[in-house]
């Protein structure tokens, strides 16, 4: 009897599903019913201001300008404009999943009255509020009306996200907002240490505490951390308490200019979770930033220096010379072939494949530390000096190379300090060149 009752469950079952199917299949397009929109004429690009009473309490408004989105109140500053692009989409968007009761006897039952949240944006010089209560039993929708009109309606959940914004929510929380392109010189100083760069050409370089070549990818890579970095939280506050955030001695000031503008951002004491306090001394505003950006503006000198002591690759490479022990070996890359040739001390053809090895080994050493001075180094008398053309003889590079007892190191042609590299580095490049014999 159980297999039987089983069986006809199934047929039951089958019998069900088949003619669901079947009428799923005779349904004309344009069967499902189209939802009601809640404001049918908004338009996202006609909205021209918003009101958001947040859960919290918050009432935030905010205006579109000539420059974008500003709120207005409770203090100006510019507004973020992604946050009120996912504002204005989703009221012109907005549907009625499901008509609640049309003519209620009250509201408070769905959280309605007082509304948790509120917004009111205006178009055309119209005004319009949307009112939006709890969640229901199931968390799929939101009870919802307008407060000119008795009916509850049900839109969805996950709106509740985008239209519960504090005034935090809806301003621009980037701390530093510049034109990466026009920055010519960035400074950053910290109990410990100052380090500046400067712009020459397209390439960056040290200025203090040494002049040398900077590290693009690093120098970038701190204006590109300013310029997304964003903030966690502002506190309004005056100067008499700036003690109180570590902002009165700065663990880090960083400076970045760009022409004959300036803007500065201090950095404070850790605000816990992973979090410093920072301030813009030209408003007051404390604000919280992640850690790691104080992380990154500690750093020493030398992480701002190019590591590479060339910036020749064995590839294009068209001239090396050679000084060891006063003498010179000279070789060039014959124009048009992957062929070299020696011209001192001898003329005579070069084994390419042991001139690639050699260039290899020299312009693959990369510093492991630098020190601000060349004394006590051995490069007052090198042991090496090498000097390369690349890119058909347009670019040129020189490099000293010096021992001191057990260590190593080296200095470019313009660097004012030295850099110091592991001994097994040299070993390699004299192996290779004598190799050349």
């Amino acid at each position: 009897m159980k297999g039987i009752r089983s069986f006809l469950v199934l047929v039951v079952i089958a019998a069900a599903l088949g003619g669901y199917l079947y009428y799923d299949s005779k349904r004309e397009p344009g069967d499902d019913k189209k939802l009601e929109k809640v404001f049918a004429d908004a338009k996202s690009d006609k909205i021209d201001q918003v009101t958001v009473k947040s859960v919290s309490g918050d009432r935030t408004t905010v205006q579109k300008q000539a420059g974008g989105w500003q709120v207005t109140q409770p203090a100006p500053v510019n507004a973020d404009e992604a946050e009120l692009s996912g504002i204005t989409s989703n009221l012109a968007s907005l549907e009625i999943q499901r008509v609640v009761d049309d003519q209620p006897a009250e509201v408070k039952q769905y959280g309605l009255d007082p509304p948790r949240i509120e917004v009111t944006f205006k178009q055309d010089g119209k005004e319009r509020t949307l009112l939006l209560g709890q969640k229901t039993p199931t968390g799929t929708d939101i009870y919802a009306k307008l407060p000119d009109k008795p009916r509850v309606f049900l839109v969805s959940s996950y709106l509740e996200s985008t239209f519960n914004k504090s005034s935090f929510d809806l301003r621009d929380k980037t701390i530093l907002k510049i034109d990466r392109d026009k920055v010519d010189r960035v400074e950053i100083e910290t109990p410990d240490h100052t380090v500046k760069v400067a712009k020459q050409g397209a390439d960056w370089r040290i200025t203090s505490p040494v002049d040398a070549r900077a590290d693009f990818g690093a120098v970038e890579g701190i204006i590109g951390r300013l310029n997304t970095t964003p903030m966690k939280s502002a506190i309004p506050v005056d100067a008499h308490n700036l003690a109180e955030y570590g902002l009165d001695k700065p663990a880090a000031t960083v400076r970045v200019m760009s022409g004959s503008a300036q803007a500065t951002r201090l950095i404070g004491k850790s605000a816990g979770e992973g979090l410093v306090y920072a301030e813009d001394p030209s408003r007051p505003l404390v604000f919280t930033v992640e850690s790691a950006l104080f992380d990154e503006l500690k750093k020493p000198a030398g992480d701002f220096r190019v590591k590479d002591l060339f910036d020749s690759r064995s590839f294009n490479t068209t001239r090396l010379e050679i000084v060891r022990s006063g003498q010179t070996l000279t070789l060039e890359k014959e124009k048009g072939k992957d062929a070299w040739k020696q011209i001192t001390p001898a003329p005579k053809a070069a084994d390419g494949a042991k001139v690639d090895a050699l260039l290899t080994a020299l312009t693959s050493t990369r510093a492991t530390s630098f020190v601000d001075t060349i004394a006590g180094t051995g490069l007052d008398s090198p042991e090496l000096t090498v000097s390369i053309a690349y890119e058909d003889g347009q670019k040129h590079e020189k490099v000293a190379f010096g021992r001191k007892g057990a260590d190593v190191f080296a200095r470019r042609e313009g660097d004012a300090a030295a850099a110091k590299i592991d001994a097994t580095a040299l070993d390699g490049i004299v192996k290779a060149l004598d190799a050349l014999k």
